[in-house]
């Protein structure tokens, strides 16, 4: 090669370089989004350790007309954010919060704790050691996320859930511009089942043409104890109260003959025979088979949130109980601490949090949420397509969750009837067995042993293992590491 091309190789490369910079900067550097930015950035929370990596927290608005905003706190990743893909977190119920349990309580940077004044306690492995971490408080009417429109809250389910929350993800891309380009994934637990599936179901639809403005690079997603389909949900979680041990023989045989869960509506007798059910999990944590409950604060830490009015789903319908608050845990009280912590004035200043004055505190569970309108008996066909979209799928089950339990998760997942890759094999945290695992062709199955419903609060290394193999597409390992 002569001199003379050395030298336009060089400056073509150059001026690649400048202009590839530029384009970053240009980003970086727009006033607008910049200001956007700062107005939701966290600097400080009370009580709070010191830490390298940066966090936001705010509204975005995803209905003008109606006033709906949801609220979202946002962590960057602790060690080169640049190169790290966005998980956003959602939790179920429906209507509980994804701050109050899973920033909070299970994978987030910040747990709460019991003092006299805000305090929080760095958690060492939160999943922002993994990937850019975005938690949702979805639909309005959880949490700090509002709607001026009162009427919103007896219209909500699962379609405007899903709809609301992707406006959300569309328009936070716009706030943060430099985290387009960046591999997108999806989390949740519980009814997130539901949430997750549909909300990735409408991106999927959305970016079949790459051209348009609000593409997302959308890559896949995980969820945990998932309600996936109404009938595989209530024999789980049957067969499971029977297999270990909180039901009787005669209990068991009641129900087994009394209800019939393919049919949508259940017998005035099913419902008496699965209210005994629940009655047996009363003194235990049906979240958490083996694990304390807490007794500090009874009226609140055990309390039941009201029956929602209207069409719910089936799994959790009918049931005294449906949306008893999950109390295990390290320290099974620790719901009571997020409670005092989000509640006071100073901290929701910190976060820009309740900016309209909400008429009612924060909750975990939501008690503002009039009626659920729509729910799937079935969630399965939306998974069975996005399998076949090719998108990276995996879903995980704590092992001592009788709620929705892995049996349940095990009947959906043979509904499915996909080809099997490699079967049932343990897989490894350190040299301690953490659970078993199936791969089927387009979706990885994974238990984890000695979990309950809320998989990073119980294990939450091996939970932190088990996210960083999803998003790096990599097998969890099947020997001793």
């Amino acid at each position: 090669m002569g001199l003379c091309s050395v030298v336009l190789n060089f400056v073509v490369h150059v001026v690649l370089l400048i202009s590839f910079t530029k384009q970053a900067l240009g980003v970086a550097l727009n006033k607008e989004v910049l200001a956007e930015q700062e107005a939701d950035r966290v600097y400080e929370l009370p009580g709070q350790p010191e830490v390298k990596f940066k966090q936001y927290a705010g509204y975005i608005t995803v209905n003008e007309s109606h006033g709906r905003a949801l609220f979202y706190w946002f962590f960057e990743a602790t060690h080169k954010p640049q190169h790290k893909p966005v998980l956003l977190w959602l939790n179920g119920g429906p209507g509980c919060s994804s701050i109050g349990a899973g920033e909070t309580e299970e994978l987030g940077p910040f747990f709460p704790q019991n003092s006299y004044r805000p305090k929080l306690k760095l958690n060492p492995y939160s999943w922002n050691n993994a990937a850019n971490l975005l938690f949702l408080e979805s639909p309005v009417g959880v949490g700090f996320s509002y709607t001026n429109t009162s009427s919103d809250l007896d219209e909500l389910g699962d379609t405007i859930t899903a709809k609301d929350s992707h406006t959300f993800i569309v328009k936070w891309f716009k706030r943060f511009p430099q985290f387009k380009s960046h591999k997108f994934f999806i989390s949740g637990e519980s009814y997130a089942g539901h949430y997750v599936p549909q909300l990735a179901e409408l991106i999927f639809d959305n970016n079949r043409n790459p051209a348009k403005k609000d593409f997302i690079n959308f890559k896949g997603f995980i969820i945990g104890n998932a309600a996936l389909d109404d009938e595989t949900d209530q024999q789980g979680l049957v067969d499971y109260a029977w297999s270990h041990a909180v039901i009787s023989d005669g209990l068991y045989d009641n129900i087994t003959t009394k209800c019939n869960f393919r049919h949508e509506n259940l017998t005035d007798d099913c419902d008496v025979e699965m209210g005994k059910l629940f009655d047996a999990y009363e003194n235990i944590d049906i979240y958490s088979l083996y694990t304390p409950a807490c007794y500090r604060n009874y009226s609140s830490t055990r309390k039941q949130s009201p029956i929602v009015r209207g069409k719910l789903p089936l799994a959790f319908s009918k049931i005294d109980g449906w949306r008893r608050k999950p109390a295990g845990g390290y320290d099974p009280c620790s719901s009571d601490y997020t409670e005092a912590y989000l509640n006071t004035p100073e901290v929701q200043k910190a976060l820009h949090a309740n900016v309209t004055k909400i008429s009612y505190p924060w909750s975990q569970c939501s008690d503002n949420i009039g009626s659920w309108r729509d729910s799937p008996h079935s969630i399965l066909p939306v998974i069975k397509k996005l399998i076949a979209g090719g998108l990276r799928i995996w879903v995980y089950s704590g092992d001592t969750d009788g709620r929705v339990p892995v049996t349940s998760t095990r009947y959906a997942l043979k509904k499915l009837g996909l080809e099997i890759v490699q079967d049932w094999t343990p897989w490894y945290t350190s040299t301690q067995v953490g659970g078993w695992t199936v791969v089927y062709k387009g979706l990885t199955f994974v238990t984890i042993r000695g979990a309950g419903h809320e998989v990073p609060r119980f294990t939450p290394k091996p939970a932190l293992q088990l996210v960083r193999h999803f998003l790096q597409n990599r097998n969890i390992p099947s020997r001793p590491i």
